[in-house]
């Protein structure tokens, strides 16, 4: 069972997802003009667009990790069709390794695993209150 957490909590946890949403939207946009992943090695602007794209998804992975870490590890499995581990490992690969990105690895991500991605931020941010129990305010 979940952890009891104060209303305050769980709108802080909120607000992340809804930072996360906006970071997937984003991804989704930027790359609109993108149609392989060496359009972004062929253009100063597809460098740019690469490293705005590295950006967001570090910044998902960090909310994730720190919204695993509030929530005691019970509220991601929820949805487990997503494989967290990699998800959150993104942002570690990427801030601890900017000059290794694979951008085929970024290009499939941002083409195949956003969308189960949102579904699922989605789904939390529909449910998070009803989710997790909330302390009388």
């Amino acid at each position: 069972m979940m952890a009891l957490m104060s209303f305050r909590q769980l709108q802080v946890i909120e607000d992340q997802l809804q930072q996360i949403k906006k970071a997937i939207a984003d991804l989704q946009e930027w790359n609109k003009g993108i149609s392989c992943a060496d359009d972004f090695l062929n253009s100063p602007e597809g460098m740019k667009t690469l490293a705005a794209d590295c950006m967001l998804i570090e910044a998902i992975g960090e909310g994730f990790k720190r919204i695993d870490v509030k929530t005691q590890r019970q509220l991601l499995p929820l949805q487990p069709e997503i494989p967290w581990k990699q998800v959150m490992g993104m942002r570690d690969h990427i801030a601890h390794g900017y000059f290794d990105i694979n951008t085929d690895f970024v290009w499939d991500v941002i083409q195949n695993d956003l969308n189960p991605l949102l579904k699922a931020v989605n789904y939390f941010i529909d449910n998070l209150y009803d989710i997790i129990p909330c302390e009388e305010q």
